[in-house]
């Protein structure tokens, strides 16, 4: 059954962003089994699929990374229709804005209508980062203290599975508990959410700041796909064209814990980020 990801999962669309191939961060074999598991007729990839930044100081490309940016142009081939949005980190493809290449449609920004006919501006949202927009060198300055804090994760995580842990972020629940960073993602949403209304659409869809979110603001939609560095995690919208945001460490748990939830008759939790 789908739903219990043990066949593939048919979505009408995915939308996945910050990937962050290029780093030792990115999560490229929990996204390379999630791709495996997911078909979808449109993927939208939000931006910072590439970290361009981390790339120009030292090169990093293990076959993991490889094997997922040749995992999204298989699905090209078998048929998907894919748009690249770059974002700040890969926003050399920026120049390439209009063009085409092996099938992938590179654009600045996109209006998805949904099969209810709401209409979604997809964009990566860096634009709407101050930090990003108008200091670069403090953006790239808090990018590395980031990056450290990440090389600090993977060797956390390293030791969770060995003690058979699933995967856990530190860098995702430290940000929850500053208070100037739950600030900046409040105001984030918010512009975001302005932008929407400004174009005349129904809600956004976004990436950026490594924060998966599916809530109503002020009437409009706003979803953020969150990452694949900190929460492994991706939007998708349904046949019927409800959306959802998909965490995959807990659709990996739930799986574990299905055959005993089972045979306890209990009901299966749902997978989705609030």
């Amino acid at each position: 059954m789908a739903e219990n990801m043990e066949e593939t999962l048919r979505v009408r669309t995915l939308f996945l962003s910050d990937t962050h191939l290029g780093t030792k961060g990115c999560q490229a074999g929990l996204l390379l089994d999630f791709l495996r598991e997911v078909e979808a007729d449109t993927i939208y990839l939000v931006g910072d699929i590439v970290d361009g930044w981390q790339l120009r100081s030292s090169w990093y490309w293990p076959q993991a990374h490889n094997d997922v940016v040749q995992k999204l142009l298989r699905k090209v081939r078998k048929g998907a229709h894919v748009v690249y949005i770059p974002g700040n980190h890969d926003e050399f493809l920026r120049d390439y804005i209009g063009t085409t290449f092996g099938g992938v449609e590179l654009a600045e920004s996109h209006i998805h209508v949904g099969a209810d006919d709401r209409r979604y501006l997809v964009i990566h949202g860096d634009q709407f980062d101050m930090v990003v927009r108008h200091s670069k060198w403090l953006a790239h300055l808090g990018d590395g203290a980031y990056t450290a804090a990440l090389t600090i994760n993977t060797v956390l995580n390293k030791v969770r599975r060995r003690l058979g842990l699933s995967y856990w972020s530190l860098s995702a629940w430290a940000k929850l508990k500053v208070k100037n960073a739950v600030n900046f993602i409040g105001r984030f949403e918010e512009f975001l959410v302005g932008e929407a209304r400004r174009q005349g659409v129904d809600g956004v869809v976004c990436g950026h700041i490594h924060h998966a979110m599916n809530r109503d603001i002020d009437g409009f939609t706003y979803i953020n796909t969150g990452d694949w560095v900190e929460s492994c995690t991706a939007a998708v919208e349904h046949y019927d064209g409800r959306m959802e945001v998909l965490h995959y460490p807990s659709m990996l748990r739930e799986r574990a814990a299905a055959p005993t939830q089972a045979a306890h008759g209990v009901d299966t939790p749902s997978r989705a980020v609030a």
